[in-house]
């Protein structure tokens, strides 16, 4: 990978947008977030001495930038814990990041329906009637539609992202596989 904003943009952003979607509940704040970020990766790409410390100095710009919006918007109520202690990231916590920016990735590929019922249900917390009044179908369609979203989603998590699981049956590492490799999973169109 070269070392331009545009670069960086086409590795990262699907998987960041999933990640700040994990973090703040408003999808159109999450992509004005992920906006702020990578104005902040152009303005201070000069400042990176070392190529390979690209990924973590990505996730700490959308880490502060992140908790900059919580500090800077008092309207809203409730600020997650997190946000007052951004430096004491535990390894589960960096785990938890890395799957949140894998499933973001993965999100962006399901088929439209599916990808509606799962942002709608997981990521903004709507209950299942709501995602049926949205589709405008029935709340079992819309039980369906998020059953066979989460099946497909496991399927594609199996597939293209690699999972390193310890003696405990914890997860201790997340890798995208090669992302151009990466196909939806055959039968889940």
């Amino acid at each position: 990978m070269d070392n331009s904003t545009e670069d960086v943009w086409k590795e990262y952003h699907k998987q960041l947008l999933g990640f700040i979607s994990s973090k703040v509940s408003d999808k159109q704040i999450a992509k004005d977030i992920l906006h702020e970020v990578f104005i902040k990766i152009h303005t201070k790409m000069h400042t990176l001495d070392d190529i390979t410390k690209l990924k973590s100095w990505v996730y700490q710009i959308t880490r502060n930038t992140i908790i900059d919006f919580y500090r800077t918007n008092k309207f809203i109520k409730e600020i997650p814990d997190w946000v007052d202690k951004p430096f004491e990231i535990s390894s589960d916590e960096i785990i938890k990041e890395e799957l949140s920016l894998c499933l973001g990735f993965l999100i962006e590929k399901l088929p439209p329906k599916y990808k509606q019922a799962i942002e709608l249900s997981e990521m903004e917390n709507k209950t299942q009637q709501e995602l049926a009044e949205v589709e405008n179908i029935s709340l079992s369609g819309a039980k369906s539609r998020v059953q066979r979203g989460r099946k497909i989603l496991k399927e594609m998590l199996l597939e293209c992202c690699q999972l390193e699981i310890n003696k405990h049956n914890r997860i201790v590492e997340v890798k995208i596989k090669d992302e151009k490799n990466c196909e939806l999973v055959k039968n889940s169109k």
